[in-house]
């Protein structure tokens, strides 16, 4: 029982400073887009590039979202096992590219600052935790790996068996953000 306490308090402590991190990245990535409007125009039209053009019904969208963030659920997981560090690294720039996007868009003058909010809020907070936890998973994975009892084998899999377990609550929850991203966020934000 001690064990499985201890456990819970380190995936929530890594699920927490995750999030603190995709904040704080957030936060830089808005300033940055204030005094680098030129740099940021560059970003924002990668960042089309490589989303592409728009799905031709909401369930494409649907399937393009939750597809993508499942993906970076897993990669976030995966990277945990590069010495735990990968997860906050990909929190970190998912942040700052979130950053640079509101900043942008409020610049623009398309959208209300309160508008890009209400597109980002009402799925962002299922789905930032959801992307945290995944990469927790992976940090416990690793750290199972390194410091856990018994030979490597059994590390291995004890951690990978617990890092599934949380990344399928991951994965249900991006499911959950890409309903709400889909069909409630736009209603909600008036952004079509």
């Amino acid at each position: 029982m001690e064990e499985v306490n201890k456990s819970e308090r380190g995936l929530w402590k890594f699920v927490v400073g995750l999030l603190v991190t995709f904040l704080v990245a957030s936060f830089v990535g808005y300033a940055y887009s204030l005094h680098n409007p030129s740099n940021t125009l560059e970003i924002v039209k990668k960042l089309a590039e490589h989303i592409g053009s728009p799905p031709s019904s909401d369930f494409h969208t649907f399937l393009r979202i939750f597809t993508n963030n499942t993906m970076v659920a897993i990669l976030s997981m995966l990277s945990g096992l590069l010495f735990g560090i990968g997860p906050w690294l990909i929190m970190a720039f998912n942040g700052f590219i979130a950053g640079v996007v509101v900043g942008f868009v409020t610049e623009t003058g398309k959208y209300s600052f309160a508008q890009t909010l209400l597109g980002l809020v009402p799925h962002g907070v299922v789905e930032i935790p959801a992307l945290a936890i995944a990469g927790a998973a992976g940090i416990l994975w690793y750290k199972e790996i390194v410091k856990g009892e018994g030979n490597g084998a059994e590390r291995f899999k004890r951690g990978m068996k617990k890092a599934l377990t949380m990344l399928a609550l991951s994965v249900l929850l991006l499911l959950i953000a890409a309903l709400i991203e889909t069909y409630i966020t736009p209603k909600v934000s008036g952004i079509h």
